[in-house]
């Protein structure tokens, strides 16, 4: 049933009220971090769609500080995993361990049990650590030993890595990558953004503490009126036709593309666009997605689900330039 004007201005109210704890949330972070405002708006939308966020940039571009920052805002558990080549799938998940006292078996949880995971340096872990993460990131469960245990809401792998050029990094299977809701490439900073960064760091001013201004209860009934807002079926036609022009690009007069793309987005790129498209319509305090909703976050939702060809390499082509024509094709309504 399609609600009435009279709905979308009632959930419009509680949005107001309620979703003033995202200007917290940004106030409070702020004090820590200096600029960098797109990598916390897309965090943000992590938190409201309940989807994990991938975040790449070379190191030390406040990544790690700013997703720290964040859970501490939260009244919530937060757990930090630094990934290394050595890594066992153990140390992430638990183990089963053997006491003596009681002679039996009894299960250590890993840090995986926590609300908020910071997954460090994702990219140079092994793959059976990978696949170890994958269970948890898509099922919302971890395996030890014949047991299997939910995890708590809310659960986010917030994960930073370093570009693939870099010593010692592997490329992520695409079955993961596809979990990520979001790609988000982080930046340097402005002249006078990394002036202030300076100053803060040499007269060692670090900001006051983040203090937690959000209860897990909050982020909860905030994910919960996210999913309420309306998102209208011409606006959902226009995130299929992004996400289908991604994969027959012929039929969109974008054949120019087509020797360029070895594959498309995957049914779960028209979801998350239209999860992010909600949730960042939740933090511009709106009940309705509009369409430049949908472009705003299109780039950070498609990047890593698109397969570029050899020729595309070729031609030097990326897919930042991939989406960006499929967006200046694609008609709004």
């Amino acid at each position: 049933m399609l609600p009435t004007s009279e709905d979308i201005r009632q959930l419009n109210e509680k949005i107001q009220y309620q979703g003033a704890f995202t200007d917290r949330l940004r106030e409070v972070v702020g004090r820590v971090i200096v600029g960098q405002h797109h990598m916390l708006d897309r965090l943000l939308i992590g938190l409201l769609s309940n989807g994990h966020v991938l975040l790449e940039g070379v190191p030390g571009l406040a990544k790690t500080l700013t997703i720290k920052s964040l859970a501490q805002a939260v009244q919530a558990r937060f757990s930090r995993i630094q990934f290394t080549p050595d890594l066992l799938p153990a140390d992430v998940i638990g183990t089963m361990i053997y006491q003596q006292q009681k002679n039996e078996f009894v299960v250590r949880k890993g840090p995986i049990f926590a609300n908020f995971i910071l997954a460090d340096e994702i990219n140079r872990a092994p793959a059976k650590v990978q696949s170890a993460l994958l269970e948890a990131m898509q099922e919302r469960q971890v395996t030890i030993g014949d047991s299997t245990y939910k995890l708590e809401e809310p659960f986010l792998v917030l994960a930073t890595q370093n570009p693939l050029e870099q010593e010692g990094t592997y490329p992520l299977p695409e079955a993961q990558v596809d979990r990520f809701i979001m790609k988000v490439i982080v930046g340097y900073p402005s002249k006078q953004e990394e002036q202030l960064i300076i100053r803060q760091n040499v007269m060692d001013v670090k900001g006051e503490k983040v203090r937690p201004v959000v209860s897990v209860q909050d982020l909860l009934e905030a994910k919960e009126l996210t999913r309420q807002i309306y998102m209208d079926e011409k606006v959902e036609q226009y995130i299929l036709d992004i996400v289908f022009a991604t994969r027959q690009p012929d039929q969109y007069n974008l054949s120019r593309l087509k020797p360029l793309l070895s594959y498309g987005g995957s049914p779960r790129a028209s979801i998350n666009l239209a999860l992010a498209a909600k949730a960042y319509a939740y933090l511009s305090k709106r009940a309705f997605v509009i369409p430049d909703d949908v472009k705003a976050i299109a780039r950070d939702v498609l990047r890593h689900r698109l397969g570029l060809t050899y020729e595309a390499e070729a031609e030097n082509v990326s897919v930042e330039q991939v989406i960006e024509e499929i967006l200046k094709t694609i008609a709004v309504p």
